[in-house]
């Protein structure tokens, strides 16, 4: 595809951007590459992703703790009647007690609060990835909305034209009064148009700032995404973060299932105090050891809901990985499509612009009809219209293909 013809493009980019960027220079959104680097600390999604990482450390850290001690006070044989009324033959005891984890449930705690750490990694890579296809995607939005609304204020002054000149031919007697009002018909349409495009402007740029997080409404973008070639990526990439995700999430249910597992054992207390005699004046050690009877409750409920989620997260691995080669063979695809039909909606528009110039200057001449030159008008708009489309499937392909493949396109380019 031959680079010089796309600065006519990135021209009608530069007229709306002209006219919409009235206020200060910094309302104006960077290039593409710029903008994602900057939205790495601003934007609420990718918070959101760091927070989830942060308290998944929390809760590794604390399931590598051991249980607390208790220490414990009792004070019997006393405060009673007869000769138990006062303290003087109170015994005293002050213990300390230890449970002991048994059945290997600290390790399999910690072990599974592992596992869901690096389910949060991988989900919040997973995350930096969605969140350059979204940023990637607004961004050509807003870029095509400009280019859609610089082509519309084109469609308004070629429509004044055609109305000027119909009307200089009504005056002299060379057309009916039919056509000055079918031209003028023509222009009201135009301006109609121009004010959807606008509105389509200011929506795709203030879904922008909200993806961004930014503190001020661009009210343009500096351009380039749509026109931009990309660096090849690998075919067949070696890292998926969305699969990536899936099995982390799957070994986090595995690692569950051990969890509950180890918790039918049962755990042992021991305890150690010591006990005064008051009457006596005497002291004596005690020592004790409990556990509980696992006479009603065996977890066997837990052990099946962890076994059935772990199944659920293996299934779930198994169609992320379907889905992201079926997603990557057809982004690829479309992608491939849209280079191809890329450069003939440029020869289209090329056409259709040497058309309503022929056909204007055959209507001055008196040669055609007034239909000829508005049908010529409507071709031209439609064929830069559809240039702007193409262009951005064309973006919309390399978003998805670059979200299968693991990677961010034009996001390293300066």
């Amino acid at each position: 595809m031959p680079s010089n013809r796309w600065p006519l493009h990135a021209a009608l980019a530069c007229v709306a951007s002209g006219v919409l960027c009235t206020s200060v220079a910094a309302q104006t959104a960077p290039p593409f590459p710029i903008l994602l680097k900057q939205a790495q600390t601003s934007a609420p999604c990718l918070a959101l992703g760091v927070a989830e990482t942060r308290a998944a450390e929390g809760l590794a850290v604390q399931a590598a703790a051991r249980p607390n001690p208790t220490l414990g006070l009792v004070v019997e044989n006393a405060a009673g009647s007869g000769p138990y009324k006062d303290f003087g033959r109170a015994e005293t005891t002050l213990s300390i007690e230890q449970p002991l984890e048994l059945g290997g449930k600290r390790a399999a705690r910690t072990s599974a609060a592992q596992a869901d750490l690096a389910a949060a990694q991988a989900r919040a890579a997973l995350g930096q990835i969605d969140f350059a296809r979204d940023l990637m995607l607004a961004y050509a939005n807003a870029e095509a909305a400009q280019q859609r609304l610089a082509i519309a204020r084109d469609s308004v002054d070629l429509a004044q034209a055609d109305a000027r000149a119909a009307r200089l031919l009504v005056d002299n007697g060379k057309e009916a009064q039919v056509r000055a009002v079918q031209a003028d018909a023509g222009l009201a349409t135009a301006r109609a148009e121009l004010g959807t495009a606008g509105a389509e402007a200011e929506t795709a740029l203030a879904r922008l700032s909200a993806l961004t997080g930014s503190p001020e409404r661009y009210a343009a973008v500096a351009g380039g995404l749509l026109d931009a070639v990309p660096p090849p990526a690998p075919p067949e990439p070696a890292f998926s973060p969305a699969i990536a995700a899936a099995r982390a999430e799957r070994d986090a249910a595995e690692r569950r299932v051990a969890v509950e597992r180890a918790r039918r054992a049962s755990d042992l207390a021991l305890s150690f105090g010591v006990r005064r005699f008051q009457d006596e004046d005497a002291t004596a050690a005690v020592f004790g050891i409990s556990a509980p009877l696992p006479l009603f409750d065996r977890n066997r409920g837990a052990v099946a809901a962890a076994t059935a989620n772990a199944q659920a997260a293996q299934a779930r691995l198994a169609m992320t990985q379907a889905e992201q080669d079926g997603d990557r063979r057809a982004a690829a695809a479309q992608a491939a499509a849209a280079d191809q039909t890329l450069d003939a909606s440029w020869q289209a528009e090329t056409a259709a612009a040497e058309a309503h110039r022929l056909a204007r200057i055959g209507y001055d001449a008196g040669r055609l009809p007034l239909s000829e030159l508005l049908a010529a008008r409507r071709d031209l708009i439609a064929a830069r219209g559809r240039a702007v489309d193409t262009k951005l499937a064309r973006v919309k392909a390399l978003a998805d293909l670059a979200r299968a493949q693991g990677h961010v396109p034009f996001g390293d380019q300066p």
